[in-house]
């Protein structure tokens, strides 16, 4: 075994001996099944900037194949608020790639972040991580040089001041 896939601290990366870009629908089913996996669950950013969740009870292989396979509908005005309630129909489709073992979960569950796409089946243009892309493409194109942009997870931990 790799090293880099050993010493890895993704659970999914070890179990599975390959690198997060090489998983596929089946190794996270295998993942789900062998590691007895409960909740699936779906994370993605809304227009909010705030990170969104939606749960899956995984009860048969039949259900964990579908939202692997074709993610779940969302409400996009909800999400973007700038989005006509005539084209809100949303599916957040899940990347296997960022599959992990959640450490907070008190039930067996499995992460994944996910994309959005619009009901034809094609990128949401204004989701986050597309506006991402084309600043990346155009960057490239003007200047030739890459853009290379990481996201920064923030919090605080608050308690009422001893008197």
């Amino acid at each position: 075994m790799d090293d880099m896939i050993a010493l890895n601290p993704n659970q999914v990366v070890r179990f599975l001996n390959k690198k997060p870009e090489e998983f596929t629908k089946k190794d996270i089913m295998s993942f789900v099944e062998k590691n007895d996996i409960r909740v699936v669950n779906f994370r993605y950013v809304g227009g909010d900037g705030k990170l969104k969740l939606l749960n899956f009870i995984i009860n048969d292989r039949k259900y964990l194949e579908k939202i692997l396979s074709c993610g779940e509908r969302v409400d996009g005005s909800s999400l973007f608020p700038y989005i006509a309630t005539h084209s809100s129909d949303l599916y957040v489709v899940p990347r296997y790639k960022t599959a992990f073992v959640n450490p907070f979960s008190q039930v067996p569950s499995l992460d994944l972040m996910c994309s959005f796409f619009d009901k034809h089946g094609k990128p949401l243009d204004i989701a986050p991580e597309n506006i991402l892309k084309k600043a990346h493409t155009a960057l490239k194109e003007k200047t030739g040089m890459a853009l290379e942009a990481l996201g920064e997870l923030e919090f605080y931990v608050s308690s009422p001041l001893d008197k």
